[in-house]
């Protein structure tokens, strides 16, 4: 049974993992400043449109998904944990590809990392109180709301508040560290998780198929619904398209901690994420070469 099943991960690994995503946070906020939120007081709208898009609508989505595949609550926990998660990086990259508005992308974003330390501990609460636990291998979820704020406080804020101060002084040194130390945190990232992968091989080949479909309509919809959000607001082209993978590229590396914190490495959730990882990668990259090869100029 999925729900009965943990992927192993040792407490050093977990620190490690902790520490990649410190530094991945601390390398993003390199290249932030406050200019970014400027976009907020030129074009409101579309801003607060992406951000109703990726903390509100898309978890909520989900729930409702969640409740038309009726998952094991392993599975359903973990596609929680994933709409729950503020936009990944990546997301800003795949919006510049597909000449979407990469500047709303990014605002969007820094403010969704930001609202993540209250938005994530409360999505994974309200799904420990809504999902149907009986008897499928886990007694229930009890979730220390001030412990997982302070995880996401110390990973999350602190970084970006260092790599902000950092990188806005515009120092020589700093600029030079910028692309080195982005690819030095995601190479540690994705080394640990070909590590864990391997560690856990059986588990992952044995019970992937519980959850591979599940991703894939995960996935589809997120990004839809950043998309056909943006488009019901009368939002243009463009910003729709960087609204469609602020919703359907997460941080999955957050949600990864937050699994292996508090719910043990429960199979299901890690199972969702580390997929869910790896296939809004795909299909970023794929929807992004695709619409940059229509060839339509957007303004």
């Amino acid at each position: 049974m999925i729900d009965s099943i943990k992927i192993n991960f040792n407490t050093n690994n977990l620190l490690v993992l902790n520490v990649c995503l410190a530094l991945i946070m601390f390398g993003i906020a390199l290249d932030m400043n406050l200019r970014d939120f400027k976009h907020l007081l030129e074009q409101p709208r579309a801003v607060v449109v992406g951000i109703i898009a990726q903390l509100f609508v898309a978890p909520i989505v989900t729930i409702l998904l969640v409740y038309i595949f009726n998952p094991p609550p392993s599975v359903a926990l973990g596609m929680i944990a994933i709409a729950a998660c503020p936009g990944g990086n990546n997301s800003n990259y795949s919006t510049y590809l597909a000449r979407g508005n990469t500047a709303l992308a990014v605002t969007t974003t820094s403010l969704s990392v930001l609202a993540c330390i209250f938005t994530m501990p409360f999505y994974l609460w309200l799904g420990g109180k809504i999902i149907n636990f009986g008897t499928n291998g886990i007694a229930g979820v009890h979730l220390n709301f001030t412990d997982m704020f302070k995880i996401v406080f110390t990973l999350i804020l602190l970084p970006l508040a260092i790599g902000m101060y950092l990188g806005s002084r515009n120092n020589p040194d700093i600029q030079k560290i910028k692309k080195p130390f982005k690819i030095f945190s995601q190479g540690l990232f994705f080394g640990l998780i070909i590590a864990a992968i391997i560690g856990n091989f059986q588990n992952i080949l044995q019970y992937v198929k519980h959850v591979f479909f599940i991703v894939l309509a995960l996935n589809a919809v997120a990004l839809s619904t950043g998309y056909f959000f943006g488009r019901v607001n009368g939002l243009k082209e463009a910003d729709c398209r960087a609204l469609a993978f602020e919703t359907g590229i997460h941080n999955v590396t957050l949600a990864l901690i937050i699994i292996f914190n508090f719910f043990d490495g429960l199979g299901g959730m890690a199972l969702v994420a580390a997929w869910y990882g790896i296939w809004d990668l795909i299909t970023g990259f794929s929807l992004a070469m695709w619409w940059k090869n229509k060839g339509t100029i957007l303004l």
